[in-house]
């Protein structure tokens, strides 16, 4: 005669706790491969430095080939005072000095939208290419407030790239000339930006 083993139920709790336990184990295992901790040496970057960069913006509205143009406006934008609504895409020169006919040392490219029902302040998204210098092929991303009729605005670094990885900083923007008839203007950047 044989004999029978007998099986013992498993307690729904410890069957629970095991289940909790392996889909614990395997979720952590999965989260350590999305993120990790490292090291800024270990990507070649050494010590963090502060620049300052000089340079002019021509953001020219007339003429054959405007380097600023309206790509969208809302049907009150041209009832509101402010132009409210009103997006412009730019690819501006940056010159080293104030004549168009300076040394261009990068471009301006991005847009700007007018984003105040009361007062002429523009939301700016741009990145300032750079195509000379040691900063060649070298990015700024700059997003913020412009609040034009204010002799000096800052405006927030939030990135960029190339030798810029890891940037922050701000820029400070004054207009030299506005042409209110053409709506061409030049403004002086006095950027300081920490980088590696």
């Amino acid at each position: 005669m044989t004999k029978k083993s007998k099986i013992l139920p498993l307690d729904s709790t410890f069957l629970i706790s095991l289940t909790i336990f392996f889909f614990t184990i395997h979720a952590t295992a999965k989260s350590s491969i999305f993120s990790e901790n490292t090291s800024p040496l270990s990507l070649g970057f050494k010590q963090e430095k502060l620049s300052h960069l000089h340079f002019y913006f021509h953001d020219i509205a007339s003429g054959p080939n405007p380097t600023s143009i309206w790509v969208a406006r809302a049907p009150t934008s041209n009832k509101s005072p402010t132009m409210f609504g009103s997006v412009a895409m730019i690819d501006d020169a940056l010159t080293i000095g104030p004549k168009r006919s300076s040394k261009v040392v990068g471009r301006a490219q991005g847009f700007y939208a007018s984003a105040s029902q009361s007062e002429n302040a523009l939301m700016v998204t741009m990145n300032l290419a750079f195509t000379e210098g040691k900063f060649n092929g070298s990015s700024l991303t700059v997003v913020g407030r412009n609040p034009v009729v204010e002799a000096v605005r800052e405006m927030p670094i939030i990135g960029g790239s190339g030798l810029f990885r890891f940037s922050r900083g701000y820029v400070q923007a004054k207009t030299l000339r506005f042409n209110a008839t053409t709506g061409d203007a030049v403004v002086e950047y006095n950027v300081f930006v920490f980088h590696y």
